[in-house]
């Protein structure tokens, strides 16, 4: 038997059986003749087993439904027969490519049984073997536990999943999924349950709650005098079909143009009913689409979405600013810019406005739960940037957001591991910013924007660069007199200053110019010796009474700054304000550089005037190197 650990010991011990009388059995020690597919991959290979993860049996329980979709991820010439080895390979969507995971073919097994999904075909193991891959790529079978199905739906075919209330339905359903079937885009609705009890309930027009029904088609037909729209259901039992208006044996059939009926192709009993679409949003109470990206289409006739996706990052200190409740750190999350260039092609709508869609997803969350952690509650905000405002390459800060309330955004913030918008705005450039709901919340995200024509996108970040000032010139003959003579009695006779010497001046001189209460910033004079040209004109490591000069005036002019950002008079700066400090010193510099800057010179958020200067001594150093070599 393999290692227990591989699939989370303690979880399948102590929160499924509660003792250790299982095993892993190769599946051709389950049974004489062990198949991987049986007669087709359909919804009856799917029984849940002792792990609370029927959210994703729902969505392989779907992926059935559509062949092409199910080989992409169940690739095809898999068996136990021709050339086995004892491995299996599946593919899944992870964050914007799809990766491809072996497994070998032992399963979690006690009294003989498998524990976890199973077929009721006793000999077929095509469904336990894609939970464990699946389980696999998550870090454990016990990160599956508790999920949505929409989340196994994307991880399935690359799509970005929307879901709509049908008691509140947007005026332009119709429209929406008029459109979403033209992409080939999956769709699904559902009946809510009130309890355990309405579970697979049948209501008198013989329609289930609490299942899963497929959206295959929409038509309008010539009914008495007007145009009726219908929209057509598939149950995927196959045999229950609804009996009210406009099903397989309705009178309002023998209505309208037997050619239109024919068209239509009405069958019996085949599980695929017709209804109208004002009764659809009456007895469903729940729609969700999955839409395709243009890789997980076969069918090139498609029309599809334009997609752009973004990689980026929360980090504590630098860009995880949280919600807008936040104000004082909103500004510095992640910002992305998209310009809406054309307006959507539709001759029933008068309004000016392009459709898009924007979906923010947070990567590996499943994979910390081991740790304690799970899912942060994310969303995101929309502002319209105009064009005089000048954002372009630019990261744009607090006094903005004051000034501007957004023009959309997600519609609530959850802690799903997607939250997704369709939104309609004139064409135009906005602002996208990210965000999980508190500051200071890490994690790895993906911000994906489907867009229905042509647009521009690109992520808001400064460029790097410095503003270095010329050397200093000063002669001695500039320096104050009372400098002079302090210096000269505390350098020697050399008339120069080590670093030791230099710490131990500084320690032994207090100077009010710094600040009373901090001397911590002695030890950054090493730095400033090993790595400011500036101040080391012989290269010798030793300041002169002009150099110093010139490292005391730096100094000062640091204090400055960093005074104007200790905002509380703590000693010390917030690290969110560290960005700006940055900024104000002469130096620009984007995301990465300022989380990498935080995560070495801050503690707790925090960062005081010896770190502060130790950094602004650094990038000086860095920028003046970099020029002797342009």
């Amino acid at each position: 038997s393999a290692k227990i650990r591989g699939i989370s010991a303690h979880f399948l011990i102590k929160n499924v059986y509660g003792d250790v009388n299982f095993i892993f059995q190769q599946d051709l020690e389950l049974c004489d003749d062990p198949q991987f597919i049986l007669g087709g991959a359909t919804r009856t290979d799917i029984c849940q087993g002792a792990l609370g993860d029927c959210w994703l049996l729902a969505a392989i329980a779907s992926l059935t439904l559509n062949e092409k979709l199910l080989h992409r991820v169940v690739p095809h010439g898999q068996s136990f027969q021709d050339d086995y080895a004892g491995i299996f390979h599946f593919q899944f969507w992870q964050f914007g490519e799809w990766v491809d995971i072996v497994i070998d073919d032992r399963l979690p097994v006690k009294d003989g049984e498998l524990m976890f999904v199973h077929s009721a075909e006793g000999n077929e193991f095509w469904s336990a073997l894609i939970e464990k891959a699946y389980a696999k790529l998550n870090g454990s079978y016990e990160a599956l536990s508790g999920g949505s199905t929409t989340e196994g739906f994307e991880d399935f075919t690359g799509g970005v999943s929307e879901m709509y209330e049908l008691r509140k339905p947007p005026r332009d359903l119709y429209r929406i999924i008029s459109k979403a079937l033209e992409r080939g885009s999956l769709l699904g609705c559902s009946i809510d349950i009130t309890s355990t009890f309405d579970m697979e309930a049948v209501t008198f027009k013989k329609l289930v709650k609490g299942h899963a029904y497929s959206v295959t088609g929409l038509r309008q037909v010539n009914f008495r005098g007007d145009l009726e729209r219908l929209i057509r259901i598939r149950n995927p039992w196959g045999q229950v079909e609804w009996t009210g208006a406009w099903s397989d044996n309705s009178s309002e059939w023998d209505e309208i143009d037997p050619t239109e009926r024919e068209d239509l192709c009405l069958q019996m009993e085949d599980g695929e009913f017709w209804m109208s679409f004002k009764e659809f949003l009456r007895q469903f109470s729940r729609l969700e689409i999955c839409n395709l990206t243009p890789d997980a289409l076969s069918d090139d006739g498609l029309s599809h979405w334009n997609t752009i996706q973004f990689h980026g990052s929360w980090r504590r200190g630098s860009t995880a600013g949280g919600c807008r409740n936040h104000p004082n750190t909103f500004w510095i999350n992640p910002q992305y810019k998209i310009t809406l260039l054309e307006e959507d092609d539709d001759p029933e709508d008068d309004e000016v406005a392009c459709s898009f869609l924007v979906a923010l997803l947070q990567k590996d969350r499943r994979r910390y739960r081991r740790q304690g952690q799970d899912m942060h509650t994310i969303g995101f905000a929309v502002y319209e940037v105009r064009t005089e405002q000048g954002c372009q390459n630019v990261h744009l800060k607090k006094n903005f957001f004051l000034s501007h309330s957004s023009c959309a955004r997600s519609e609530t913030f959850i802690n799903l591991r997607e939250v997704s918008a369709r939104l309609r705005l004139p064409p135009g450039e906005y602002l996208i910013v990210p965000s999980t709901f508190e500051p200071s919340k890490e994690a790895d995200f993906v911000l994906r924007v489907f867009t229905e024509k042509q647009s521009e996108t690109e992520e808001l970040d400064d460029e790097i660069s410095a503003d270095l000032e010329e050397e200093e010139e000063i002669t001695e003959d500039d320096i104050d007199d009372s400098f002079k003579s302090m210096f000269a009695q505390l350098a020697g006779e050399d008339m120069e200053i080590s670093v030791h010497e230099l710490r131990t001046i500084l320690n032994r001189v207090n100077i009010v110019i710094i600040i009373t209460d901090i001397v911590q910033f002695l030890s950054c004079c090493e730095v400033v010796l090993c790595n400011s040209s500036t101040l080391q004109k012989d290269g010798s490591a030793r300041l002169g009474l002009v150099e110093f000069q010139i490292l005391w005036n730096k100094i000062r002019k640091w204090l400055v700054i960093y005074r104007q950002f200790d905002l509380d008079k703590s000693g010390t700066m917030s690290s969110y304000e560290m960005r700006l400090a940055v900024e104000s010193a002469g130096f620009k510099l984007n995301n990465r550089l300022n989380q990498i800057l935080v995560a070495r010179y801050a503690e707790n958020e925090v960062i005081d005037f010896d770190n502060f200067i130790c950094c602004l001594v650094k990038l000086e150093a860095m920028f003046s190197m970099s020029l002797l070599f342009l």
